[in-house]
């Protein structure tokens, strides 16, 4: 009896986790989890994302548990074990994706089969059908000077990706890290699986952090850059758009945006589709399974997982430091570059564009569009920018997925 006892004491995970030379390490992992649910559950800052990424790092922490194996989903793990592949990694290749997924069904657990998902493009894409479907592209229509902010507020992608080159990353590993600036955690993921899969668990949380701060980081430059009168701009309603451009508008986005950068294909093409599925009036039940379960099935597979890919020996490495920097250098010039286009559009209209409307170009959808919202009102309690502001808001979700493209073409295999 005693004997049993012993075996089962030392198989606790708090004795695994002292028996760690690095058990420290862990220690920091679940402050950092503290620190992600009290943002999603005390101040209710995107908890729908927070709480799923922040639970699946709790997962990915729990000493002994080996609940993802993320070694199954690299090159150097099938060449140790399969010798033969040796060859054509050395080449330039990659491991099949056929071999990944044999050795995850018949050697991991729920966590990799659900991280297939991740590394197949699979939960992006569907998580862009659903914000289609949810998302009003009549404000971008109506004002389609509007796609000028939300092209302004990728500067930050392509600042941060020449940054992150200068610090010493890879090309690829510097497009991931760029697409931080677009705060669009799916399209993050989507790069960063391609790209640098090894920084995956710190992009995303990046991404997903700074989308659920926008509240808090924005204002401060949309103040700073824009004055009081430009603040009270009051905006002229925007016209009513019909049915046949609403119908017409998702198809001739996809074709044009997928005919000169196909690699943007699964996130445009999959983001027209949800919002054909609202706007053609024959597919409302397609539409609201786009819309409340599918995207709310996917969300949770997709937070857990990702989560689940920043353990402590892969998250707590000088690199993440850079990582958060970046992204937090990247978000704030975007934002600062929709502003900046908001201003000179303003100047152009003689007084007939608030620059705030051009902050929400960067992506999140809705969040940043309030955020605008606020200010506006802040500054005259009448102004009303909701709607104006929507138009740059959707315009940067194509945008940040063109910039996906964009670096996918470039640097991906």
């Amino acid at each position: 009896m005693q004997a049993a006892i012993e075996k089962f004491l030392v198989k606790t995970g708090i004795s695994i986790l002292i028996e760690q030379p690095d058990w420290w390490k862990y220690l920091i992992m679940y402050a950092i989890v503290g620190v992600l649910f009290y943002l999603a559950v005390v101040k209710k800052f995107e908890p729908l994302l927070l709480m799923p990424i922040a639970f699946g790092m709790l997962l990915a922490n729990l000493p002994g548990a080996d609940l993802i194996h993320l070694d199954f989903f690299f090159d150097d793990y099938y060449v140790a074990k399969y010798p033969e592949m040796a060859a054509l990694v050395a080449a330039g290749g990659h491991v099949p994706m056929s071999e990944i997924i044999k050795e995850v069904v018949n050697e991991g657990g729920l966590l990799d089969i659900l991280y297939l998902g991740v590394k197949l493009g699979v939960y992006p894409s569907l998580i862009f059908l659903g914000v289609g479907a949810m998302t009003d592209f009549s404000p971008l229509i109506a004002n389609p000077k509007s796609l000028l902010m939300g092209a302004g507020a990728q500067l930050g992608v392509f600042a941060a990706f020449f940054f992150a080159l200068f610090l010493g990353f890879s090309p690829a590993e510097a497009g991931a890290i760029g697409i931080i600036g677009g705060a669009d955690g799916p399209t993050a993921i989507h790069v960063t699986k391609d790209l640098a899969p090894h920084l995956l668990g710190a992009i995303a949380i990046a991404a997903y952090s700074y989308m659920a701060l926008i509240p808090i980081i924005q204002p401060p430059f949309m103040r700073l850059i824009t004055t009081k009168a430009e603040r009270e701009i009051k905006m002229t309603n925007l016209r009513s758009v019909s049915k046949l451009e609403k119908v017409i508008f998702p198809i001739i986005v996809t074709a044009i945006v997928c005919l000169i950068i196909p690699d943007a294909a699964p996130l445009v093409g999959f983001l027209m589709l949800g919002n054909l599925f609202n706007v053609s009036g024959v597919t409302d039940r397609l539409s609201k399974t786009a819309q409340n379960e599918l995207i709310n099935i996917v969300t949770i597979f997709l937070g857990v997982s990702v989560g689940a890919t920043a353990n402590a020996e892969n998250f707590l490495k000088p690199q993440t430091i850079f990582i958060i920097v970046l992204g937090l250098c990247a978000f704030i010039i975007s934002t600062c570059g929709g502003l900046i286009t908001g201003k000179i559009m303003c100047k152009l209209t003689g007084g007939k564009i608030n620059p705030l409307i051009g902050s929400a170009g960067v992506s999140a959808v809705p969040m940043a569009a309030r955020v605008a919202q606020d200010e506006g009102r802040r500054a005259d309690p009448s102004n009303f920018l909701l709607m104006h502001a929507m138009g740059p808001n959707v315009a940067g979700v194509i945008g940040s997925a063109v910039a996906a493209g964009v670096f996918l073409s470039f640097f991906g295999s």
